[in-house]
């Protein structure tokens, strides 16, 4: 999630912008070099197009190498093929469907294939659409939920009922965001002792007659575990056999959606529960897609208002949608379409299981150095976290981020949330590109740096928002 950018100060404005290289000019570098392109303000004649290139791709060498960063959730590797596609689609809007009506199509079979991925009922019947990533895509459940509930309780509201949600504290931030941008109460189910996501018992003892639905994630971000969706169904089950109130489940499978149906194939977290209303995914994570791209469908056209649905006469067609963006290019579509043709499932298990190899044999590999203690394992999402072991005192998770960075690994560093605000630790995300000769060259890097860590009279990191560039704030709202 990019921050809010402000302006710049006049000092700024007046600063020296630029040392071009001599080279970088054209015909006549001597005086294509007389006046330096500002940065803040738009220069009064253009650059030559390669001189305006090189300037832009040499500042851009001092970012972190998007391949080492075990901090994000989203594509780093595509092939090459899949690139070119991009590189030919990226100019296609795709809200023109009338204009561009093959790469609709193509989105169109991309919702067929997860609702049947994911169990509908009838896929024929699911609905679903493309968003800009996952963040966009909750917000289009909480709008669906929110709107079902707002049908059913008419004659209270905006009166005296007030809509809650609940989720679990380690849900993404997109999630707080919903529920203040629309107006809804957000009710967080703590972690507690070694369970670092919701618990369907406390979740449930949160819901009451203004609850618009409960917030189930498959595959937590803060560790990697998936959340007990089915037991949370069964509780909400039993709930409404008690009070007689329906309340939905939404799976926010950001990661887990694309990956429990390859690897995890008896885990009932799908459309096979029938309280499951919606799911939505990152076509930009585990759907091996470059960012961005998201999924939201819902199990049948009664678990999305028809209300919310825009039907607009478009430049010469009449066009469904439902979203917070409007044009976008089609090319990351097309990528995703590219993916489901090219791997199918024998395909994806394939890529999904040599990705939790690597995690798991990395997690033991981490493990068997002495210093640290694992919370999770990468048997679940192919992500694992650790902290140190008790009898670590010279140096924290922090000192380690810091360290393993000066070697080209961003590696994030942490604190948990309340309850557990006690525990920092490390997270290593392993995605398709981070291969076994990687992962070891991370562990030797690791080994490497412990004699001289475990020789420090005390952790050296004072300020942790400064020894870490990642603050998991920022990375619940990565999608």
């Amino acid at each position: 999630m990019s921050p809010l950018s402000h302006g710049t100060s006049q000092q700024h404005l007046d600063e020296s912008a630029l040392a071009l290289n001599p080279f970088f000019g054209q015909a006549n570098p001597v005086r294509e070099m007389t006046e330096e392109p500002p940065k803040h303000r738009l220069a009064e004649l253009p650059l030559a197009p390669d001189t305006a290139y090189q300037v832009v791709h040499d500042e851009l060498m001092l970012d972190g190498n998007a391949r080492l960063n075990l901090a994000t959730f989203v594509t780093t590797w595509m092939e090459p093929q899949a690139g070119r596609l991009m590189g030919e689609s990226r100019d296609k809007n795709i809200i023109d469907k009338d204009e561009y009506p093959r790469t609709a199509e193509l989105e169109r079979r991309c919702v067929a294939m997860l609702a049947d991925l994911w169990n509908a009922p009838d896929p024929s019947q699911a609905v679903g659409c493309s968003t800009t990533g996952s963040s966009e895509a909750c917000m289009l459940a909480g709008l669906a939920m929110k709107r079902r509930w707002t049908q059913r309780n008419a004659d209270r509201y905006p009166g005296s009922a007030r809509p809650n949600l609940v989720i679990g504290i380690n849900a993404q931030v997109c999630w707080e965001k919903f529920c203040n941008y629309w107006e809804v109460e957000v009710r967080q189910v703590p972690m507690e002792g070694d369970r670092f996501h919701l618990d369907p018992h406390e979740a449930v003892e949160l819901c009451d007659e203004n609850t618009i639905g409960v917030v189930g994630i498959l595959g937590s971000t803060f560790d990697g575990s998936y959340e007990p969706i089915a037991q949370l169904c069964a509780a909400l089950d039993a709930y409404q056999e008690r009070t007689g109130l329906d309340i939905p489940v939404h799976v926010d499978g950001a990661s887990g959606a694309m990956i429990a149906p390859f690897l995890d194939p008896d885990v009932e977290w799908d459309f096979r529960l029938p309280r499951v209303a919606s799911i939505n995914t990152s076509g930009h994570k585990y759907g091996l897609v470059y960012p961005g791209v998201g999924w939201a469908l819902w199990r049948d056209k009664e678990a999305l208002p028809e209300d919310l649905v825009f039907r607009v006469n478009y430049l010469g067609g009449d066009m469904p949608t439902f979203a917070l963006n409007f044009s976008r290019p089609g090319s990351q579509v097309v990528a995703q379409y590219y993916t489901f043709l090219r791997l199918g499932r024998a395909g994806f298990r394939a890529v999904q299981q040599a990705t939790r190899d690597v995690a798991m044999s990395l997690a033991r590999k981490v493990e068997d150095m002495g210093d640290f203690k694992l919370l999770t394992r990468g048997d679940q999402l192919p992500v694992f976290a650790f902290t140190t072991a008790d009898h670590v005192t010279s140096y924290d998770v922090f000192d380690i981020s810091r360290r393993m960075r000066e070697t080209g690994w961003l590696v994030p560093a942490y604190t948990f949330p309340p309850h557990r605000q006690d525990l920092a630790v490390l997270r290593v995300v392993c995605r398709n590109g981070f291969t076994r000769d990687l992962a070891d060259l991370f562990a030797q890097d690791l080994a490497r740096l412990l004699p001289e860590l475990r020789d420090q009279p005390h952790p050296m990191v004072r300020d942790h928002q400064a020894g870490t560039g990642f603050h998991h704030s920022e990375s619940r709202a990565e999608r």
